[in-house]
């Protein structure tokens, strides 16, 4: 490894053992076309439209001429240096699609709860997290915007973290936390029926901490599905997998380990990037890592390490071969690692193909091969039936209590012993002999 790639792999190490932080995305100002109905920022002398109803804080960083203005009932407008608003009667701008008023979209669509509105600070090149600890966890450090404007969508629930920066300030302690949510400043930007908590001090185990969102990830679900719907995409594998934390199943590998006092989680997570994703055949898988309540049903209660391998793309086994290696690796290098105990899943093949790229049969496949078997035996069952009543099948019944069984004129194998078993033949042979099979005139021949 070069000199370049040992300083990568010390930031990487220094990333993964700081206190993990949690970064909230959206905000409120005035200049982001995402906030507004036309999804660009107004025009210059546009009609501007605020929800009259609702509770904002808005950051102006520039000027804008308007012709018209709908303000909330409360609000507050945070203007930047030079920043203001000036009346302008017409639309100025050729670029402006139609004179429609600019609408501010609902600054109450924002939850605290959505996986998409959060970026972890702490992610390494290579990792990623489970929807349910992609929203902060207990242990975490939330940041948000210090010269933005935003508003978050409590509850329901609870939520607690390890501390809050915003505005500049950083609250460590519940009651600081709570004297802010309560002041106006709080009420612009936080509403909801959940109370956010602190939970002081940070994550002191080196095997990890359990999230905490457990409870939580219910909502944590339905805010991620919602633009779905409430349903999750399809799968492009079989068997897909469901690891702790997921909202819907995914396709590759989940290893699960018992971590013994010696354990150390940021050292394994460095491991993996270092000695495993690094490789060539592994270059396009994701990880996640982290300590989850144990799930292995007959197994005592508590917690155990786990390694979820995404294949990014159409599954074609690497997740697989990564997870068998991790296992192996656990099973030569257990006490040096710390790791007592290790077990893996994998999910199914590709839909439409396996992992060596061949289709893999289906059910429809099934259901088309016994259609067309069930078709071609109905057309030679039909053929010969018609055959046989050209030649002038004759059916006999045999006599009341002759237990003799009868059978059929067959010209494949016409011999006159086919036609009739003796009376005298003893009772095994007349069994077989009466065995006979339908006729076939393309063999006939005659004698």
């Amino acid at each position: 490894m070069g000199a370049l790639g040992r300083a990568l792999l010390a930031l990487q190490l220094c990333v993964l053992t700081r206190a993990a932080q949690k970064l909230w995305v959206p905000n409120t100002d005035f200049e982001s076309g995402d906030n507004w109905s036309q999804n660009r920022t107004p025009c210059a002398g546009a009609v501007v439209l605020f929800p009259a109803k609702k509770m904002v804080s808005v950051l102006v960083r520039s000027s804008h001429g308007v012709s018209d203005m709908l303000l909330p009932l409360d609000g507050e407008f945070v203007l930047a240096s030079g920043a203001g608003f000036f009346a302008q009667d017409t639309q100025s701008d050729s670029g402006c699609p139609s004179d429609a008023p600019a609408a501010f979209r609902d600054p109450d669509r924002f939850s605290w709860f959505d996986p998409r509105l959060w970026r972890s600070a702490d992610a390494a090149h290579g990792l990623f997290s489970v929807d349910a600890e992609r929203v902060p966890c207990r242990h975490d450090a939330v940041v948000f915007p210090p010269d933005g404007a935003f508003r978050v969508r409590l509850g329901p629930g609870a939520p607690s973290v390890r501390s809050v920066s915003a505005l500049g300030q950083t609250f460590l302690r519940p009651e600081d936390l709570a004297g802010f949510l309560a002041s106006r400043a709080g009420r612009l930007r936080f509403h909801g029926p959940g109370a956010l908590g602190l939970t002081p001090g940070g994550c002191g185990d080196a095997s990890g901490c359990v999230c905490g969102n457990a409870e939580a990830q219910p909502s944590i679900c339905a805010a991620l599905l919602q633009p779905r719907g409430g349903r999750c995409p399809p799968a492009a594998c079989l068997d897909a997998l469901l690891p702790s934390g997921q909202c819907c199943g995914l396709c590759g590998a989940v290893v699960a380990l018992t971590p013994g006092p010696a354990f150390d989680l940021a050292r394994y997570r460095a491991r993996l990037l270092r000695d495993f994703l690094a490789q060539p055949e592994f270059r396009g898988l994701q990880a996640a890592v982290s300590k989850v309540p144990r799930a292995s049903p007959g197994r005592a209660a508590g917690a155990e390490i786990q390694v979820v391998l995404l294949e990014a793309g159409p599954p074609v086994g690497s997740a697989g071969r990564l997870a068998r290696a991790l296992l192996a690796d656990a099973t030569e290098q257990g006490p040096a690692l710390g790791v007592l105990s290790a077990s893996m899943q994998e999910s199914g093949a590709a839909i439409g193909g396996s992992a060596g790229g061949q289709a893999a049969p289906g059910p429809s496949t099934g259901l088309a091969g016994g259609l067309v078997a069930a078709a071609l035996f109905l057309v030679l069952l039909l053929g010969a039936l018609l055959l046989l009543r050209a030649r002038g099948l004759r059916w006999r019944r045999g006599a009341e209590g002759d237990p003799t069984p009868l059978g059929f004129p067959n010209p494949m194998f016409d011999a006159a012993s086919s036609a009739e078993v003796a009376p005298t033949a003893p009772a095994q042979e007349a069994r077989t002999t009466s065995q006979s099979c339908f006729v076939n005139p393309l063999f006939h021949t005659e004698a």
